[in-house]
């Protein structure tokens, strides 16, 4: 069985944090600039916070389903080469 895993370089993690940073302080600071009321401002915060949360939650969920059929198929794999082992025994 192959080990098939994906590791990210730590400048690409660093990427990816430092854009999500610099994109959530800029949708910060365009809804505290933003011409608006109060009540208007809070809405779009929540909003955007739920945007991201959800989207979170999405890739969470994705990744852990891919993770999963990983397993999955590790299991089968691992079961198929046992019957096999199982046969060729059998046959000596």
């Amino acid at each position: 069985m192959q080990d098939t895993s994906v590791k990210h370089s730590a400048g690409w993690t660093n990427f990816t944090i430092a854009s999500f940073v610099i994109a959530a302080g800029m949708m910060g600071g365009g809804i505290f600039f933003m011409e608006a009321g109060f009540a208007a401002k809070g809405f779009y915060a929540m909003a955007a916070i739920m945007l991201v949360q959800s989207s979170i939650t999405i890739t969470k969920t994705l990744r852990d389903n891919e993770e999963a059929g990983k397993f999955i198929n590790k299991v089968e794999d691992a079961k198929n080469e046992r019957l096999l082992m199982d046969i060729s025994r059998g046959d000596e």
